[in-house]
């Protein structure tokens, strides 16, 4: 994606890219979009200085119509739930910094379905990351827009450590690893 001038069109939350904190950005604050994938916005915004998450819900206030989970719910017919469709989501899922998902740089370590129950165990590129929570919470809000889901329990763990030769062969050519 082209780095893109926007300006926000009300207040807005975003997360502080690594900090993970959550700060309001004014109206009226110009900002270049850097990354748009899984449907959450990266943003440098000059006057902060530094690299702003915005999610879906808040998609307006840079000019854009949110996606929302609920497009998860679309395509439901029934009240099962399959892998497929919770890897589906985790795909959609980014670090704000990496323009890979979470799937493809080999994050998820493990995902169970049990009934309308999700687990998943994850983990991160470094343990110091501070967007951790916030990719973690995006997975679970994923995963629980499916609508058989009822709970979904991610879970970050450490073990074994991550590196990147986890990162699978679609991950590796959109790095310009191979």
């Amino acid at each position: 994606m082209s780095h893109e001038p926007v300006e926000f069109n009300r207040d807005c939350e975003a997360i502080q890219i690594p900090q993970g904190l959550t700060v309001t950005i004014p109206k009226g604050t110009a900002g270049i979009i850097t990354q748009a994938l899984g449907d959450t916005y990266t943003l440098q915004i000059p006057t902060f200085g530094g690299l702003f998450r915005v999610a879906d819900r808040d998609a307006d206030a840079i000019g854009r119509k949110p996606l929302g989970a609920d497009a998860a719910r679309a395509g439901a017919a029934d009240d099962t739930v399959s892998e497929e469709q919770v890897w589906d989501q985790l795909r959609q899922v980014y670090d704000p910094e990496i323009p890979v998902n979470v799937v493809d740089l080999g994050l998820i370590y493990d995902l169970r379905v049990e009934g309308r129950t999700v687990n998943v165990q994850m983990t991160l590129t470094a343990q110091g990351c501070g967007m951790g929570p916030s990719i973690a919470m995006d997975a679970k809000r994923r995963i629980e827009a499916l609508p058989a889901v009822a709970e979904a329990n991610v879970q970050v763990v450490w073990d074994p450590p991550w590196t990147p030769h986890m990162i699978s062969p679609e991950g590796r050519a959109k790095l310009g690893m191979d």
